[in-house]
C-alpha cells in the first residue's frame, strides 16, 4: 500500500488522526491489504511521519502540536534544540531540550519529540520520544587510556558522549599508518600508544541513559598537530566520503580517452571557434567555455559551452550513485574532494584546452538592453584554444602590454565579453537583482605547506564576465525547462521571514540607514527568562507580520546607497544574514536574490549533482540525447540530498578554514590589530580582525574602565558609570589575548589603557 496515499488520507481527516479500524473500513483494507495496511503504518510510525497515541490513534505529525520531527542541534554546555522538519501552529523558533533531555541521542540525529511547554511568545519546550535515525555511524576524536578503560573523545564538543572502546578493539585491520600525504609512520602496537592520538571509529552501540556508546578504531590518522591531521579531522567529522569505491574506479579507468567518431553524429562542431576557459590559476578542472561576437542586426552572440559529463556519467552507474552520495565536490584550502574521479573531473570531462571535448551548449542572442532575442540547446563538440585565467583577462583589458600581445587574437573578443559583462549586470540591476561584494578570505601556503597568511580573494571584471554568462545560461535553461512543462531541478531561494527583515531594520537604524519598507506591523511580549545560575533576566520579544512586504529592490538599493561607506561591510554581512539560504527544489517558487522568476543550476556538473541532473533533463529533450525520465517526488528526493550536501560542504570548508586561521594566529598572541565590531551579546562583542579577516571575543568583565552591561533593545554595551557605548559597526583595537585551540576559539581585549580612577573625597 503506498505510503504517501495512507499519510495523505490521515492528514485530511479530522484532526489529522486516525485508529487502524476506521483506516481499514474507508481505505477498503481487506486481506492482504489489511496486512500491507499494517506494515505502511509501521513504516509512516518509524519514520516520524505518524506517531501513534494511546488508545491506538495514528497522528500525522506535521498537523499535531503535540509532536514535532526535526533535527537535534546540541550544544556543548548540555542542551539542545530540534529544528523541526515542518511549520508547527504557535511554535516561533526551534524546540528547547534542556539538559540531559538528550542522552540517548546525539547532535545530528533525527528525531520525535513531545512539545512539553508552548509559551506566549512562541517559544516550545519538548523531550525526545524517540530516535528516528542517526546521524554518526562513525566517529573522529581522540584516544584517551583511562583507569576505568579505553575512550574515544569526540571532535565536536557537541557530541556529548565519550565512546568507549573495548579490549581488543583498538587496533583497525592492516595496521595503524595513515595514508595521507606527508604523513609520518606511527609506531602503535597496543592501545596504551594510542593515548593524545586522533582515531576514527565505527559506532557498534549508541548511548543509552546509563550506558556509553561502543566502538571500535578503524583509522588512526596521527597527534593532533601532525601536518595535514586537521583536513582529516573535518572530513571525517562531516562524513565526507573521501575515496572512491573500487567499483567506481574500475568504471572510471574503462572510458577511452579518444572520442569516437560515432559519439559525434548529431552534434554541432564549434571546433573552429576561437572558444576558451577562463578559470582561477589553480583551477584543475573546466566546466564551462565561452565565446561572445556580434551579429550582423548588432545584437550579441553568447555561446556557453558546458562539460557533457552526462554523456559519460549513466544514471544507475557505480560513479552515477557514488557522485549523487557525495552531492557536491568539497574544496579545501590546500586540496580537493572532486565528486567525480579524477579520471572524469580533471581528463575526459574538463573542458582542457586544444584537446576535442564534448559539450551542452546554450547559444543566446541579447539585445543591447540584455533581453534573449533567441536562444538554442545544442548538444557539441569543441576545442577550447586557450586556457585563460582571470588575472589574464583582466589584466589584458587594462592594458598590459605583455598580455594585449600575447593574447592579440583575442583581445577584441574580451573587450567584447567585457561590454555584454556590463549590459547583462544592467539588466540584473533594473529588476532587483541583489549584488553583494563582500570579501572572501584567501589562505596563503608556504613552500611546506604551511599557512604563511589570510589575504582578501582579487575579484576583477574577468570574474564578473563569467558570472554574467553563467548566470544568463543558466537562467534560460531554467525557463525552457519550465516553459516546456519538464520536471526538473530548480534552484530556490525564497523571501525572507519578516521577523529576520525586522531585526535587521533595527541594526540598520543605528548607522542611519533602511530597507525603505516602511512601518512594521509587530507585537511585543516582555517574558522572563531564568539562567542556569538561578537568576532572571526579563526581555522582550518582538514579533514581525508574516505579511510583511520585502522584495529584493528593498535590499538591492540599500546596497547601493552604502557603497564605499564605512558601515558597508557589517551591513551587507548583515543584509546576507537576514535573507534564508538558497537550495535546490522540485517546486519553481523562483530566486529572490537574482529577482528571477525561474533559476537552475546548469554550468558545473562537473562539481555539482544537480547541474548533472538538469543536464540530463535538458539532453533528453534534444536530437540524439539520451531518453530520461524521473518521477517528480524522485527529483524532491534528490534536491533535498543535494541541499544537504551543499550544506555539509560549506560547513566542511567554512571550519576547516576557521581552524587554519586559529593555528595562524597562534604565534601572534599579544598582538594588536585593527577590527570591527560584528556583534554584540551579554558576554561580550565579537570582532572581525580588518586585515586578516579573523573573529574572536571581547569579553565584557575585560572591558575597562566602568562596570558595561548589554542593553537587549539596543543590542549596544553600555557602561554604567561612563555610559561608554558598543555597538556593532564600531571600529576598535583590540589585543590577542588567548587561544582556545581546542575549541578554535579567540579571545581578545581592548589594546587601550585603562582610563585613571578619580580619586575619593573624604568627609567634608
Amino acid at each position: 500500500m503506498d505510503s504517501a496515499a495512507v499519510l495523505e488520507h490521515i492528514t485530511r481527516l479530522p484532526h489529522a488522526r486516525a485508529n487502524f479500524k476506521q483506516l481499514v473500513r474507508e481505505l477498503g483494507a481487506r486481506g492482504s491489504s489489511r496486512e500491507e495496511l499494517e506494515s505502511t503504518l509501521a513504516g509512516l510510525t518509524a519514520s516520524g511521519d505518524l506517531v501513534e497515541l494511546r488508545g491506538g490513534q495514528y497522528a500525522a505529525t506535521s498537523h499535531t502540536r503535540e509532536f514535532a520531527t526535526g533535527r537535534l542541534q546540541m550544544h556543548r554546555d548540555g542542551y539542545g534544540f530540534v529544528i523541526p522538519d515542518h511549520p508547527m501552529e504557535g511554535l516561533r523558533g526551534d524546540v528547547f531540550l534542556p539538559p540531559n533531555a538528550a542522552d540517548k541521542a546525539m547532535h545530528g540525529d533525527r528525531v520525535l519529540v513531545r512539545i512539553a511547554r508552548l509559551n506566549a511568545d512562541g517559544r516550545a519546550e519538548g523531550e525526545i520520544v524517540r530516535i528516528l535515525s542517526r546521524a554518526h555511524l562513525t566517529c573522529v576524536g581522540e584516544f584517551r587510556v583511562r583507569v576505568n578503560g579505553n575512550f574515544v573523545v569526540p571532535h565536536d564538543e557537541r557530541i556529548q558522549q565519550w565512546i568507549e572502546i573495548p579490549p581488543g578493539l583498538e587496533m583497525p585491520a592492516g595496521g595503524g599508518n595513515p595514508d595521507r600525504i606527508g604523513a609520518r609512520p606511527l609506531e602503535v602496537s597496543s592501545a596504551a600508544d594510542l593515548d593524545g592520538m586522533i582515531v576514527n571509529v565505527e559506532l557498534l552501540e549508541f548511548p543509552e541513559a546509563r550506558s556509553n556508546a561502543i566502538g571500535r578504531v578503524t583509522e588512526i590518522l596521527g597527534y593532533p598537530d601532525d601536518f595535514g591531521v586537521d583536513v582529516e579531522i573535518v572530513i571525517r567529522k562531516h562524513h565526507l566520503s573521501h575515496h572512491f569505491p573500487p567499483e567506481v574506479m574500475e568504471q572510471a579507468q574503462s572510458f577511452s580517452s579518444a572520442i569516437r567518431a560515432g559519439e559525434l553524429a548529431g552534434r554541432t562542431d564549434f571546433r573552429g571557434m576561437d572558444v576558451v576557459t577562463i578559470d582561477g590559476e589553480t583551477a584543475r578542472d573546466f566546466d564551462d567555455a565561452v565565446w561572445v561576437d556580434k551579429a550582423p542586426s548588432g545584437n550579441y552572440l553568447l555561446h556557453v559551452h558546458i562539460a557533457d559529463v552526462g554523456h559519460y556519467v549513466r544514471p544507475g552507474t557505480p560513479i552515477d550513485a557514488e557522485a549523487r552520495l557525495r552531492g557536491t565536490s568539497v574544496y579545501f584550502p590546500d586540496r580537493a574532494i572532486p565528486m567525480l574521479p579524477l579520471e572524469l573531473s580533471t581528463e575526459l570531462c574538463s573542458l582542457t584546452p586544444r584537446q576535442d571535448r564534448l559539450v551542452l551548449s546554450v547559444l543566446l542572442e541579447l539585445d543591447h538592453h540584455g533581453d534573449v532575442v533567441s536562444q538554442e540547446f545544442v548538444r557539441g563538440v569543441i576545442r577550447s584554444i586557450e586556457r585563460m585565467t582571470y588575472t589574464n583577462v583582466h589584466l589584458t583589458l587594462e592594458g598590459d602590454p605583455g598580455q594585449r600581445e600575447r593574447y592579440a587574437n583575442l583581445t577584441g573578443r574580451f573587450e567584447l565579453m567585457r561590454e555584454l559583462a556590463l549590459v547583462l549586470n544592467r539588466r540584473r540591476a533594473r529588476r532587483g537583482s541583489i549584488d553583494f561584494d563582500l570579501p572572501e578570505p584567501l589562505i596563503e601556503f608556504d613552500e611546506s605547506g604551511e599557512m604563511a597568511g589570510v589575504r582578501r580573494a582579487p575579484r576583477n571584471i574577468a570574474h564578473r564576465i563569467i558570472e554574467e554568462f553563467m548566470l544568463a545560461a543558466n537562467e534560460a535553461v531554467a525557463s525552457h525547462l519550465e516553459q516546456s512543462e519538464i520536471p526538473s531541478i530548480f534552484r530556490i531561494h525564497e523571501p525572507p521571514d519578516p521577523r529576520r527583515v525586522m531585526e535587521f531594520e533595527e541594526i540598520a537604524a543605528h548607522f542611519g540607514h533602511s530597507l525603505g519598507i516602511g512601518a512594521i506591523p509587530v507585537k511585543k511580549y516582555s517574558v522572563v527568562d531564568r539562567r542556569r545560575d538561578g537568576s532572571k533576566v526579563r526581555r522582550d520579544i518582538v514579533l514581525a507580520a508574516p505579511s510583511l512586504a520585502v522584495s529584493s529592490r528593498h535590499y538591492q538599493r540599500l546596497v547601493e546607497r552604502i557603497e564605499g561607506k564605512p558601515e558597508e561591510r557589517i551591513l551587507s554581512y548583515l543584509m546576507l544574514r537576514s535573507l534564508k539560504q538558497a537550495r535546490y527544489s522540485a517546486e519553481n517558487v523562483g530566486h529572490f536574490a537574482l529577482a528571477a522568476d525561474t533559476y537552475t543550476h546548469f554550468t558545473s556538473p562537473i562539481r555539482r549533482y544537480p547541474d548533472l541532473m538538469v543536464h540530463r533533463v535538458l539532453s533528453s529533450t534534444l536530437p540524439g540525447g539520451n531518453p530520461y525520465a524521473i518521477a517528480p517526488g524522485a527529483l524532491g528526493t534528490v534536491a533535498e540530498e543535494c541541499s544537504q550536501s551543499e550544506r555539509r560542504a560549506a560547513d566542511a570548508e567554512r571550519e576547516l578554514v576557521e581552524w587554519k586561521k586559529v593555528k595562524f594566529m597562534a604565534e601572534r598572541v599579544g598582538e594588536e590589530f585593527r577590527a570591527l565590531i560584528t556583534s554584540t551579546t551579554r558576554f561580550g562583542f565579537f570582532v572581525e580582525l580588518e586585515e586578516l579577516f579573523v573573529e574572536g571575543l571581547v569579553p565584557l568583565e575585560t572591558l575597562p574602565g566602568d562596570r558595561f552591561n548589554y542593553q537587549e533593545n539596543t543590542r549596544k554595551i553600555v557602561g554604567n558609570r561612563t555610559r561608554r557605548e558598543f555597538s556593532i559597526g564600531d571600529p576598535v583595537t583590540v589585543r590577542l589575548d588567548r587561544i582556545e585551540a581546542f575549541e578554535r576559539k579567540l579571545q581578545f581585549s581592548l589594546a587601550e589603557p585603562e582610563p585613571p580612577r578619580r580619586p575619593r573625597r573624604g568627609p567634608r
